[in-house]
């Protein structure tokens, strides 16, 4: 169990970073890190670094084995099941792509084109955005192993059973027609040598890291200011878990901003170090991450009203009930 504690303290919180940044405000800013401005300082400067070297590290490795699945593949795999396995399958699917809401909408495209049933592209819809292998890894780094797997669980429980309603209440006639008609050529698969694999993982390394970087270091910046200069009372008393409206208003503040998990990550931390429910502030960063206003104006290109209304209506009831459920029992898992 010591070396379980050294390993989860040191790769994931990264201990030894969090020393060497402190250091460093001290020493070469002149900054004392209990105070207001060294604080701030060092939360940002800590909370980029750890994001940026957990987040390439775990994308290489994901996108390495992504390259053994390319969408034709993929799209066979789930072709040949169907009903709540096949939404279960997609949901699945979703965790290991690390696409940001807007990046997921052309893969639902493509699998809906495919001849897919929609309820099974629309878990894989609501999973991509909400739930992945390197959020796991970041929520563990930033909370702790039982809150990520619990995060995990209920974003797959919330996209299978989104996509199951929306495929039992047979919508698909509120699909705009081009989409069924824009069928993707079978492209023949070609053996990736080594050296190509890792190009690919590199490279999309590279393509994740230019798309969210921006909102990673707005997100850190938010989170900073939130840990040194709101006062925890000021949180406690809007968004404390005693609060019953603090899980609405936090999904529904959430919904018209744009960015991925991992810009939103830093804010859910200050949030909770704060004062804030846990569940306030998962939903949150559910609100931002699955129903971002961007993703919501591209779908609704893709389907009628109707449809668009339905899932952002499952997706915003599935988000808050999992909100209060972690504020009632957000203490078995600190």
């Amino acid at each position: 169990m010591s070396i379980i504690r050294w390993l989860n303290s040191q790769l994931l919180k990264m201990e030894w970073l969090y020393n060497i940044v402190a250091l460093l405000v001290e020493n070469l800013f002149g900054l004392d890190i209990s105070s207001k401005v060294g604080g701030s300082v060092h939360f940002f400067l800590y909370d980029v670094a750890k994001i940026f070297m957990l987040l390439s590290v775990l994308i290489f490795g994901i996108s390495y084995i992504q390259s053994f699945f390319p969408p034709e593949k993929t799209k066979k795999i789930l072709g040949s099941f169907s009903g709540i396995p096949a939404n279960i399958l997609a949901a699945l699917l979703g965790t290991v792509t690390p696409f940001c809401s807007c990046s997921s909408i052309p893969l639902f495209i493509g699998f809906t084109s495919a001849g897919l049933p929609i309820g099974v592209t629309f878990s894989f819809l609501i999973s991509s955005p909400l739930v992945d292998l390197a959020s796991v890894i970041l929520l563990a780094g930033i909370f702790n192993w039982r809150i990520a797997i619990a995060y995990v669980a209920v974003g797959l429980i919330l996209a299978v059973i989104g996509g199951t309603i929306i495929s039992r209440l047979k919508l698909e006639r509120y699909v705009e027609s081009f989409v069924f008609g824009s069928l993707m050529p079978e492209v023949p698969q070609e053996q990736l040598a080594l050296r190509d694999r890792l190009n690919f993982a590199r490279n999309q390394v590279s393509d994740i890291i230019k798309r969210v970087w921006l909102y990673i270091l707005i997100g850190v910046g938010i989170g900073a200011a939130i840990h040194n200069y709101i006062p925890g009372p000021v949180v406690d008393a809007v968004l404390g878990q005693d609060k019953w409206y603090s899980v609405p208003l936090a999904a529904f503040t959430g919904i018209p901003m744009y960015a991925d998990i991992f810009g939103t990550l830093p804010i859910a931390e200050a949030l909770v170090l704060k004062g804030a429910g846990l569940g306030t502030a998962l939903s949150f960063m559910m609100g931002v991450t699955a129903l971002s206003l961007p993703s919501m104006v591209m779908l609704n290109r893709v389907v009628k009203k109707r449809l668009l209304a339905v899932f952002v209506g499952i997706v915003t009831l599935g988000i808050i009930i999992i909100g209060y459920a972690f504020n009632a029992f957000g203490h078995f898992f600190v």
